[in-house]
C-alpha cells in the first residue's frame, strides 16, 4: 500500500481550487514544492490543491550526498523534507505511489495504486535514470546501479560475502561509487571507455593527476576500454568481465554507473514532444508542448537544447515553473554548469569553459604530479576569465567562478603557483562585485548573503549553502567576523599570548592560568575542549623552562590531553590503538627489525611501512599497551609520538654515503635533527626531510621544515605541507654549515611555536603572520627582535629536558593503572576488538563495528 500525506480540505470555504499534480520527489521535485509554499500556492492556504506522487518509499533526500551514507549517515540524516512540512502546507505525498498514465485529454494522471488523480496543472518531475550498456550478463546477480539509497542498501548487503568490485564509468558517480566500494573492504577497479577520469568535467592534465592520486589510494582505473561482457557462474552470479581490449577482470560484484538518461517514458506514452536523443521538450517557461503540462530537472530537455544532469539547474527550473504557475513572468534559458566536489577524498572542480573551446583563448597552467594537482586557467587575449580547471586544490574555487566573464584583477599566474613558488595573491571573495553568484545551487548572489549576519541565518533565509556545500566557506568569509580574538569562550587572550603569560609568570597548570587570566565569568570552572588541550600543549613544550612536569600525564596535565595522548597512542576505528616506535631518519638494524617483527607476531598485530620512513604497528588493545612497550622499550626504542602535536619524523635519502648523486651525509643530519627535536610540543604536528642532493628524494620541500644538500652545505626549506592542502616550502636560508643549520632551526621552530594559534601547521601560519617568509627570516636569522638568544636558550631547555613517556610509563606502576579497558575490570579485556584475517595479516571486524546499525538498514526499511 501506497503510503501518503492526507488530503487538505481547504479552510476558506467550499469553493473548488485548481489542483496541481507533482509527478516526481526528489530533490527538485522538493524545491518545486517549497516554491509552492513561498508563493502562497498550497492546501493549506486554500489556493491550490498539490498531490505528489512519489515512486520510492521515501520523501525527497539528498543524492548529492549519497555516498555519506557509507560515512555514516542514515537515510533520514539525508532527508531534504523538514519535519512537517507536507503537514504544514497541505500537500498530499503518495510515497512508492508512482504515476503509470497520463491522459492529456481528460487531463488525469493514474497512479500504480490504480487512484486517478484530475488536474488542472501537471509538473513532471520524474528526474533521470541510471544508462546500463547493452552488455551480454548485464543482468546477472551481483550487478547493481548506484542511484537510490535501495541501491546502496543492495550493494552493501552484497558487498560483506564479495572481496573485488568493479565500477563501469569513471564520471562523477563512478568514483563515487568506487570509493563507497573501496571502503566496504573491496579491492576496487574503476572501467572508464574514455581515455581520461571525469572526460565531461576535466581535461587531459587534470585527469592525469586525478587519475595518479586515485591510484596511490589502491583503486585500479582501465582508461579507454569499454565493457564488452559480464560473465557469470553457473549459479548466475557475477565472475568478471571481458574487456574491449582483450583483457578479462575477474570480480563479484559490478555497479553500473555509465551515465544517466531523461525519464520521459511517461511523456512519451501520452504524446508530448520529446527531443530526438531524449528529454521532455520545454520552452524557456518549462511548458512543455501542451500548456498545461510542465516539466522540470533532468527529465526536461532545455530551451536552449541541453538536458542539465546537476542539481543547482534543476533548481532553476522548479523556481521557474513555480513563478509562472502563479502568474509571474519567469524563464530558464540556460545554467551555470559549474562543478566543485570531493571525490575519494580529492577535490575537483571545474567551471565556465574549462575545456578552452572558445577562438582564440589561452591556457594558463600550473601542473605538480608528485603532489597531484593541477589547474588551468582558460584565459582570453583581453585577460578575461572564462574557465579553469583545479584538481587537488580547489581553494581558489569560490572566488574564481565568479569571476568568469570578467578581466582578473591580477595576472592569472599568482592565482594557479602555489604558495612560496612564485609571490602567490590570495584573492578573497571581498574582490567580487555584489552581483556575483556565489551559491550556484540556489543562485544566491555575494550582495544577498552580505544582508545576513550569521551563517545559519544565510541558509535560512537564501538557502545558499544547503546544496552541495561547496560555497560555505566563502560565505563564511564574507560574513562580519567576530573582533574578539579570544581563544574560546574561556580566555580573551590568542594562544601566542597565554604562551607569553605562561613563560613570563612561570605558570604550571591549567587551573592557576584560568583563574587568573581567564575570562571573569570562566574563573573556577572546568575550562572547555579548546582550551584545555591548547593550554597543555603550551605548558608542555615550556615545562623544562617554568618547571613544570615534562610528563603529560602527570597529574592535573593528564585531563588537559586529547584522546590520543591519554594512552599515548593512536586510537583507531574500532577501539584499538596502534604503536609507532621512533626510527630517526629512517635508519634500522636487523637486530631491531626482528624485534618488531617478534612483537607484531606474538601481539597478532597488523604491520605497515609509512610515508615517514617508520613502521607502525595496529590492533593492540589499550592493556596491551604497556607491555607491548616494555619489550620494544627494552630494544632501545621510544616513543614516536604519532599521537601527539610534536615532531613525527625526519625523512631522509641514503645521502652521500651510498648515492652517487649525494653531496652530503642526510643520513647522519636526519638522525641528529630527529633526537634532537623529537617529544618537542607544538600548536600542530611537525614533519621534517632531509635530502642528500638535489634530486629531492626525500620530499624536503613538502615538510614543515626541510633541508637538502648542497656542494656548499645545507638549504633549510620552511613552512611545507602535504596532505589536503599542499603547499611548498620556502628558502629560508642557503648554504648554511652543520651548525648554522641547526641553530636556524632551533629559532625557527621556538618562534613558530611562541606565535602560531591552535592547530596552526607551519604552512598557514607563515602565510597568515604579518610580514610573512620576510618577517620569519629578519626575526630568525638577522635577529631583527633580539629574541634569538631567548629562542635557542628554550630549545636547549627542551633538549636537556627530554625524556621518553613510555620508558617513564613502564617503570611505574602507578602510571600503568590507566591502561585497563574497564576500571572496574581491569583484566578484562574490550570484547568488541575483533579481527579478521586479511591478506595474511588481521584487520577490524567491521560487522562488529557495523552491529549498531544493521538493524535498521534493511532493503524493506523496517527493523529486523
Amino acid at each position: 500500500m501506497p503510503v501518503s500525506t492526507p488530503p487538505t480540505t481547504p479552510t476558506s470555504g467550499p469553493a473548488a481550487v485548481p489542483t496541481l499534480v507533482v509527478v516526481g520527489h526528489g530533490m527538485v521535485g522538493q524545491r518545486f514544492l517549497e516554491a509552492l509554499a513561498e508563493r502562497g500556492l498550497t492546501g493549506a492556504a486554500g489556493t491550490a490543491r498539490v498531490v505528489v506522487l512519489c515512486e520510492e518509499p521515501r520523501a525527497a533526500y539528498d543524492r548529492v550526498q549519497l555516498t555519506s551514507y557509507f560515512a555514516g549517515k542514515t537515510p533520514d540524516d539525508l532527508s531534504m523534507v523538514e519535519d512537517g512540512f507536507m503537514e504544514r502546507h497541505g500537500f498530499e505525498l503518495r510515497l512508492g505511489d508512482p504515476a503509470v498514465a497520463v491522459d492529456r485529454a481528460a487531463r488525469t494522471v493514474t497512479a500504480r495504486s490504480g487512484e486517478v488523480f484530475a488536474y488542472d496543472t501537471l509538473v513532471l518531475a520524474t528526474g533521470s535514470y541510471p544508462f546500463v550498456p547493452p552488455v551480454p550478463g548485464k543482468d546477472s546477480t551481483g550487478c547493481f546501479v548506484y542511484r537510490t539509497i535501495e541501491d546502496l542498501l543492495a550493494i552493501e548487503e552484497y558487498a560483506k560475502n564479495a572481496t573485488t568490485g568493479a565500477v563501469v564509468g569513471g564520471g562523477l558517480l563512478g568514483l563515487e561509487a568506487a570509493g563507497a566500494l573501496k571502503g566496504l573492504g573491496l579491492e576496487t577497479h574503476v572501467v572508464e571507455f574514455a581515455p581520461r577520469l571525469m572526460p565531461v568535467q576535466v581535461d587531459e592534465g587534470g585527469g592525469a593527476a586525478l587519475l595518479r592520486t586515485i591510484e596511490d589510494m589502491g583503486l585500479t582505473v582501465h582508461t579507454g576500454v569499454g565493457t564488452q561482457e559480464v560473465t557469470a557462474g553457473g549459479d548466475g552470479a557475477v565472475t568478471g568481465m571481458a574487456l574491449s581490449d582483450g583483457s578479462s577482470l575477474a570480480t563479484d560484484l559490478v555497479v553500473f554507473s555509465a551515465g544517466v538518461r531523461p525519464r520521459d517514458q511517461l511523456a512519451r506514452e501520452c504524446g508530448l514532444a520529446v527531443g530526438e536523443r531524449g528529454g521532455i521538450v520545454v520552452d524557456e517557461e518549462c511548458r512543455t508542448s501542451d500548456p498545461a503540462v510542465f516539466a522540470i530537472g533532468e527529465c526536461a530537455l532545455a530551451s536552449d537544447g541541453r538536458v542539465y544532469g546537476l542539481v543547482a539547474p534543476g533548481y532553476e527550473m522548479a523556481l521557474t515553473a513555480a513563478e509562472v504557475i502563479a502568474g509571474k513572468a519567469a524563464a530558464f534559458t540556460g545554467a551555470d554548469l559549474s562543478t566543485k566536489l570531493k571525490l575519494l577524498g580529492v577535490d575537483v572542480a571545474s567551471f565556465g569553459d574549462a575545456h578552452g573551446t572558445a577562438e582564440g583563448c589561452l591556457d594558463v597552467v600550473y601542473s605538480d604530479a608528485r603532489s597531484g594537482v593541477y589547474k588551468k586557467l582558460v584565459m582570453a587575449a583581453d585577460g578575461t576569465l572564462l574557465g579553469g580547471v583545479l584538481v587537488g586544490d580547489a581553494d581558489q574555487y569560490g572566488t574564481l567562478r565568479p569571476m568568469t566573464g570578467s578581466v582578473l584583477p591580477v595576472a592569472p599566474e599568482q592565482l594557479v603557483l602555489p604558495a612560496g613558488a612564485g609571490g602567490p595573491v590570495a584573492l578573497g571573495p571581498s574582490s567580487l562585485p555584489d552581483e556575483a553568484v556565489i551559491c550556484s545551487c540556489h543562485n544566491v548572489t555575494k550582495g544577498a548573503i552580505c544582508e545576513h549576519t550569521t551563517l545559519p541565518e544565510v541558509k535560512k533565509c537564501t538557502k545558499a549553502g544547503t546544496g552541495c556545500g561547496s560555497c560555505v566557506k566563502v560565505i563564511g568569509q564574507l560574513l562580519p567576523q567576530s573582533q574578539d580574538a579570544g581563544l574560546c569562550g574561556c580566555f580573551a587572550y590568542t594562544r601566542s599570548e597565554l604562551y607569553e603569560i605562561v613563560r613570563t609568570l612561570r605558570i604550571t597548570s591549567y587551573a592557576d592560568l584560568l583563574d587568573s587570566h581567564g575570562r571573569e565569568e570562566a574563573r573556577g570552572g572546568d575550562g572547555c575542549e579548546v582550551c584545555k588541550p591548547t593550554v597543555g600543549s603550551v605548558i608542555a613544550s615550556l615545562a623544562p623552562t617554568v618547571g613544570a612536569s615534562g610528563y603529560v600525564l602527570d597529574g592535573e596535565q593528564a585531563a588537559l590531553q586529547d584522546t590520543n595522548d591519554h594512552f599515548l597512542a593512536n586510537l583507531q576505528r574500532n577501539g584499538s590503538y596502534s604503536i609507532v616506535p621512533r626510527i630517526p631518519g629512517g635508519e634500522i638494524t636487523p637486530e631491531k627489525l626482528i624485534v618488531i617483527g617478534e612483537v607484531a607476531r606474538d601481539f597478532g598485530l597488523y604491520t605497515k611501512i609509512t610515508g615517514g620512513q617508520r613502521i607502525d604497528l595496529f590492533g593492540a588493545r589499550v592493556d596491551q599497551l604497556p607491555l607491548i612497550w616494555t619489550r620494544l622499550v627494552d630494544a632501545g626504542f621510544e616513543s614516536g609520538h604519532a599521537y601527539g602535536k610534536s615532531l613525527r619524523t625526519v625523512k631522509s635519502c641514503v645521502g652521500q654515503t651510498w648515492c652517487r648523486y649525494g653531496v652530503q651525509d642526510s643520513v647522519k643530519m636526519a638522525i641528529d635533527l630527529e633526537l634532537r627535536y623529537r617529544g618537542l610540543r607544538s600548536p600542530h604536528k611537525l614533519k621534517s626531510a632531509v635530502s642528500g642532493c638535489a634530486r629531492e628524494c626525500a620530499e624536503a620541500r613538502g615538510k614543515d621544515f626541510g633541508i637538502i644538500a648542497t656542494a656548499g652545505g645545507w638549504n633549510l626549506y620552511v613552512g611545507g605541507n602535504g596532505g589536503a592542502t599542499p603547499r611548498h616550502a620556502d628558502l629560508l636560508a642557503q648554504d648554511l654549515s652543520d651548525a648554522e643549520l641547526v641553530r636556524l632551526i632551533d629559532r625557527f621552530l621556538m618562534f613558530y611555536i611562541r606565535t602560531a594559534d591552535r592547530l596552526e601547521r607551519t604552512s598557514a601560519w607563515l602565510e597568515r603572520i604579518e610580514g610573512g617568509l620576510e618577517h620569519v627570516r629578519d626575526v630568525v636569522v638577522h635577529d631583527s627582535l633580539g629574541l634569538c638568544e631567548e629562542l635557542e636558550r628554550l630549545m636547549a631547555d627542551h633538549v636537556r629536558g627530554y625524556r621518553d613517556e613510555w620508558a617513564e610509563t613502564i617503570n611505574d606502576p602507578e602510571r600503568l593503572r590507566r591502561f585497563v579497558t574497564f576500571v572496574n575490570a581491569p583484566d578484562a579485556p574490550d570484547p568488541s576488538v575483533k579481527f579478521v584475517p586479511e591478506r595474511d595479516q588481521v584487520k577490524p571486524d567491521l560487522d562488529i563495528l557495523a552491529g549498531p546499525v544493521l538493524a535498521i538498514r534493511t532493503l524493506e526499511g523496517t527493523a529486523s
